[in-house]
Formats: C-alpha cells, sequence, structure tokens
C-alpha cells in the first residue's frame, strides 16, 4: 500500500499595507529596483526612501517559499541597505 504525501501547509500571515511596488523577479536588475524606490515616499529623504524600499523588499525575501524570488529580494535589500549607508547625513561635530 502506497502512502500518501502530505501537502506542506503554508501560513500567509504577512499582509502587506503599503501601496504596490510593481516588483517581479523577472523584470532586470534595474528595472526592479527603480519600481522599488518608486514606491517610496517622495517627501522623505533619500537615506530614508533606500531604507523604505529595503525593507519592504526583505519583508517578500523573509516570506516567500520561492527560492528564486528570495534570492533577487535579498539582492536588492542589500543594494538599498548599502546606497542608505552612503547617503546616510553626516553627523555634526561640536
Amino acid at each position: 500500500m502506497a502512502t500518501k504525501k502530505k501537502k506542506k501547509v503554508v501560513c500567509k500571515w504577512f499582509k502587506s499595507t503599503d501601496k504596490k511596488t510593481g516588483w517581479k523577479k523577472t523584470q532586470g536588475m534595474a528595472t526592479r529596483r527603480e519600481h522599488l524606490l518608486g514606491a517610496t515616499n517622495k517627501r522623505q529623504s533619500l537615506y530614508k526612501r533606500y531604507i523604505q524600499a529595503a525593507r519592504k523588499i526583505q519583508s517578500l525575501a523573509n516570506m516567500t517559499p520561492d527560492s528564486a524570488t528570495a534570492t533577487k529580494a535579498e539582492a536588492d535589500a542589500k543594494y538599498f541597505f548599502k546606497r542608505a549607508k552612503e547617503a546616510k547625513p553626516k553627523k555634526k561635530k561640536g
């Protein structure tokens, strides 16, 4: 008698309240990052926009079961965190 394999039940707990970014794993690197940055608040500084974009895509990377999506999302998140570090405002001494 053959045993049946159980399907893995995925609990989808993540609910995004932000506007849609237009990010797709099939897009080119520059296009994906342009869409992410375009989905951030334009009134904030570039540093804060980079952080917003990185957190949006990092949340996708953390919850997706697709390895290709996770890999590309993690790469984009690292890119935006690196850019944020470069754009961080310098503290004034004195």
